[in-house]
């Protein structure tokens, strides 16, 4: 008997990275970020991951919704999908992603594979709870959930596997969520609305969100003198999201957003919030520099919550102009595991890979491993 693949793909996950807005939870969000410019990219991060797949294409049915919700990745990637259900609107919603999932697990989908973010994981669990075996395929703006595949590429090598039965193990993973108006407002509000049941496999799961300890802060300041230092005026500096990277803001006196992308130039603020458009005005044929941070617990170090600092600004700066920032916990949460990139350039994560030097301290520097 053929395997059943279920295929689900939010199509509005991750517009409002690169636009700035956090996320795009709610109709108006949505509206802004299109305004903005904002371009839909959960198709091609699911596309991605059932290239993996193709090889099986014999050997399973894909179940999938009409149209932008799976049906024309299905059939970008050469399969003959079964389409089942109906579109609300022109504009999918929370409730066609829930009675998606709901019909699948009435067929026995063996695996549900997903296309979205923290919210859609969200949405999963509300229909279906521990009832089906489901992965996510990260295409959101906030991934703090630990439903999801490192890639989309690793997504779609695990379902394989898994669907192959070359690997059996399954776990609870954790489904976290943040409320978005907050975090537009700089406030982090993480929640655990439950678990969902994923296959695991080392490699491809890089785990959920681990939040910021207050015994850091004494780390991050030494990190933040050192960083302030070395500035120099002759370079505008790109400041990303996090408490490590915006302790340099507070030790200049600088209003900041800690959850957006700032600029600081000859120590004095340049832009706060800034989208990606914003951040190509400003720093132009000028020389810049890219200060980040990684995600703790899963080691993001650009595509988790700072796509703002997208590929065309980080082609802009150059890689020799990246600067990693961590603390000594951070980086020993990972466990030896590599810092990741995930930027939806395949090219530029395989040109940002290598080994970096990583500020830990005041003067000091560990060698780490950049993957993708």
């Amino acid at each position: 008997m053929r395997k059943k693949l279920g295929l689900i793909v939010n199509p509005i996950a991750g517009m409002g990275g690169r636009v700035g807005l956090k996320g795009t939870d709610g109709i108006e969000t949505l509206k802004k970020a299109i305004k903005l410019g904002a371009k839909p990219w959960a198709e091609d991060r699911a596309r991605e991951a059932l290239k993996q797949l193709t090889r099986l294409k014999e050997k399973i049915e894909l179940i999938t919704y009409p149209k932008q919700m799976g049906e024309n990745v299905a059939v970008s990637c050469s399969f003959n999908p079964t389409v089942i259900g109906e579109l609300s609107g022109e504009m999918t919603t929370a409730e066609d992603t829930k009675r998606a999932a709901r019909e699948m697990l009435d067929l026995g989908v063996d695996l549900l594979l997903f296309a979205g973010g923290d919210g859609t994981a969200r949405d999963i669990y509300d229909a279906i709870d521990l009832k089906m075996v489901v992965l996510g395929i990260p295409a959101g703006v906030k991934i703090y959930s630990a439903v999801f595949a490192a890639n989309p590429t690793r997504a779609g090598e695990l379902a394989a596997l898994y669907l192959e039965g070359r690997i059996k193990d399954v776990i609870e993973a954790e489904v976290l969520d943040i409320d978005e108006d907050k975090f537009r407002e700089d406030q982090l509000s993480i929640k655990l609305y439950g678990y969902l049941k994923i296959p695991v496999e080392r490699g491809y799961i890089p785990g959920g969100k681990s939040p910021t300890p207050v015994s850091e802060k004494y780390n991050q300041e030494e990190i933040a003198a050192d960083i302030i230092d070395e500035m120099s005026d002759d370079y505008y500096y790109i400041i990303g999201p996090g408490t490590t990277t915006k302790t340099i803001m507070k030790m200049l006196n600088l209003d900041h957003s800690l959850l957006g992308v700032d600029i600081i130039y000859k120590r004095k603020l340049i832009g706060k919030d800034l989208n990606e458009k914003q951040i190509l005005e400003i720093i132009k044929g000028k020389k810049a520099k890219i200060i980040v941070t990684p995600i703790g617990g899963q080691g993001y170090v650009f595509g988790r919550g700072n796509q703002q600092i997208s590929p065309k600004v980080i082609r802009e700066v150059g890689k020799d102009n990246i600067i990693i920032v961590a603390t000594r916990r951070k980086l020993q949460t990972l466990r030896g595991r590599p810092l990741l990139v995930d930027t939806g350039d395949k090219e530029l994560d395989k040109h940002l890979s290598g080994y970096y030097k990583v500020i830990t301290g005041y003067r000091e520097r560990t060698i780490y491993k950049v993957s993708t």
